[in-house]
């Protein structure tokens, strides 16, 4: 798995840049490399260090042009207006968000995820399942981005088990693609929640990679957000393939959960934390960071009670 996009990456690509006198930018990577690549968009533009420049909306114009080629299907950072970095001294996952670091052309290429390994393709692709569903029950989601949330879903349910038996399918890489593509349109609309908080923990925590961490904690919020977000989760139940016709309502949201549990174990993805090598004796640590994260604001139920979190945590283990 790639290292975390970090603060020290990005100052290093802008030193090397301003050295050679680069006044462009080409990504050619997963989530990690296009993060960096949108740090050093913003360094080499506005000068200092990386460190400085971690903020919300304080962009005034276009920072330096960056083209971006995903080589994985999950982040979506092709057309999001956020960087995660990693700041080591901070010990969190912290953020630039702006309109002016959405790169300024993405090319969908399928051929460029062909030989990703069936671990980085299901990971990937719990990152963007992830992104549509908390993008469909955050307090921020909208009809349109909810479109490009059930959409993503639907591509994710029918092609990635078919990705993952067959790497090679072009069809199926590509609708892989378009999907984690609209789900990042549609929580750069919407936002993400408590699931997204609980895993960029754990990624800072336990360098567990962003994609599976969000897999294993995803259902266990959507029961959480139930009573929350009840007609959101049956859309969710909906497009992945669960009928709902003979379920209540609190049921069939429910099944949506269950729903995403199953295609992870089709598809070989680790359910319980245990299964990846976090230790349950740090989780109670682990739920005051998470409580902390941005993403927990946007989650449909509130979430103000650290020992929830840690509940949840332990849930996953």
């Amino acid at each position: 798995m790639p290292p975390d996009p970090d603060l020290e990456a990005v100052d290093a690509a802008a030193d090397y840049a301003r050295s050679i006198g680069a006044d462009g930018l080409l990504s050619v990577g997963g989530g990690s490399v296009i993060d960096t690549g949108k740090g050093v968009a913003v360094t080499l533009k506005n000068g200092g260090r990386a460190n400085d420049h971690l903020n919300l909306l304080t962009l005034t114009a276009p920072q330096t042009p960056h083209v971006v080629i995903p080589t994985t299907a999950g982040t979506g950072s092709e057309v999001t207006n956020i960087a995660v970095l990693t700041s080591h001294s901070a010990g969190r996952k912290l953020f630039i968000a702006d309109k002016f670091i959405t790169p300024n052309a993405a090319i969908l290429d399928p051929r460029f995820t062909m030989s990703l390994p069936k671990r980085m393709t299901v990971a990937t692709a719990m990152d963007a399942m992830t992104h549509a569903v908390e993008a469909m029950t955050s307090i921020m989601s909208n009809r349109i981005c909810d479109a490009q949330a059930l959409q993503a879903i639907r591509l994710i349910t029918d092609n990635l088990p078919v990705a993952v038996a067959d790497g090679k399918n072009e069809k199926a890489r590509l609708n892989l693609q378009i999907a984690a593509t609209l789900a990042g349109w549609a929580f750069t609309m919407a936002q993400v929640g408590l699931a997204h908080a609980m895993a960029h923990t754990l990624g800072t925590l336990f360098h567990l990679p962003h994609g599976e961490a969000c897999g294993i904690i995803l259902p266990k919020v959507m029961r959480y957000n139930v009573d929350h977000a009840t007609d959101a989760l049956i859309q969710v139940a909906k497009a992945l393939n669960v009928n709902t016709a003979s379920l209540s309502d609190r049921d069939a949201a429910l099944a949506a959960a269950d729903a995403v549990e199953a295609l992870m174990k089709k598809v070989g993805h680790p359910v319980q934390l245990r299964e990846v090598g976090v230790k349950e004796d740090v989780l109670d640590m682990a739920a005051f960071h998470a409580i902390c994260d941005t993403a927990a604001i946007f989650n449909a139920r509130p979430v103000n009670d650290p020992g929830e979190v840690a509940a949840l945590y332990k849930q996953a283990y």
